[in-house]
């Protein structure tokens, strides 16, 4: 059963500066640098993964957008400004969905297929956000996590490919995030931090566990591969920061150098698709459950 290897890309640095510490700062190359990484090694193991990229980088880095297409992975949309969607109203989602797929299409001339909300914003409260990526012309959605985590979550969603009808009449594939079963528990096991910081005969062991189901959602983000140290001034921002949010941030660093390795890894072990092709196998198959919002 093939699985999917998909790249959130933005610029944690900036980003982390701009929504952690509130001090605004441009992006840095850091991000073209570690995605280049991921694309060398998808091409080292003749893999095409899925990237959602933001339209501030599509905006600030063209080059890397073009790369990506040119390489012939599939592109998606992480939203303009990585504002989550409870931080937004549904004109101000559409307006973001819709400016981040104009810029990126008229960059490399593909139509866009697919979206990821920025830390996996769409849950119960944020439901209608599903009615305006639709309307905003994407054919399929990953951003659910069919888990109640502490920051995001949707309990009980399906975990399998889903066709969604929303309130207004409009369809929707929505592609969930991977969660395994551990201790009784559903975790996020397949990317992320999840990814990072558990040892890889863990993560292996969720993969098979959930592959024996269905495909496999793998996702990351390009600044986990960084290890080299930030900007003074990001530091300097953590050093006035709060003794818990200094912890958090700390945190972030653990296993980063391990990252590469585990993803290398997976490549070696595992067969991945772009997730639109995962699309269009269960539409072909009608294997889609159905969920009318």
């Amino acid at each position: 059963m093939y699985s999917s290897f998909t790249i959130d890309v933005e610029d944690g640095v900036s980003l982390a500066m701009r929504d952690i510490f509130y001090r605004d700062m441009e992006q840095t190359d850091r991000v073209v640098k570690h995605t280049g990484r991921v694309l060398d090694l998808l091409a080292r193991y003749e893999t095409k993964g899925t990237f959602f990229v933001l339209g501030m980088v599509a905006e600030r880095f063209p080059g890397l957008i073009k790369q990506i297409a040119q390489e012939g992975h599939e592109l998606g949309i992480h939203g303009y400004n990585h504002y989550q969607f409870f931080r937004m109203t549904p004109e101000e989602a559409f307006k973001e969905l819709s400016d981040a797929k104009d810029r990126v299409e008229n960059l490399t001339g593909v139509k866009v297929l697919g979206h990821r909300a920025p830390a996996f914003s769409i849950t119960p409260e944020t439901k209608w956000g599903l009615d305006v990526i639709a309307r905003a012309g994407f054919t399929y959605d990953s951003s659910i996590m069919p888990a109640k985590g502490r920051r995001y979550g949707w309990r009980g969603f399906s975990k399998e490919i889903t066709h969604i009808k929303t309130e207004s009449g409009r369809t929707l594939v929505e592609v969930p995030m991977s969660v395994g079963r551990f201790l009784g528990k559903e975790l996020p096991v397949c990317g992320g931090g999840y990814l990072r910081l558990f040892p890889f005969w863990f993560t292996q062991k969720m993969f098979e566990q959930i592959g024996s189901e269905r495909p496999v959602i793998v996702y990351m983000h390009p600044y986990e591969l960084d290890t080299e140290r930030y900007p003074d001034e990001y530091f300097e921002a953590l050093k006035a920061s709060k003794c818990m949010k200094q912890i958090k941030m700390r945190s972030m660093w653990i296993n980063r150098k391990n990252t590469y390795y585990k993803l290398e890894e997976l490549l070696k072990r595992y067969p991945f698709v772009p997730l639109y092709q995962l699309v269009d196998q269960y539409k072909q198959k009608q294997n889609c459950g159905e969920v009318i919002l």
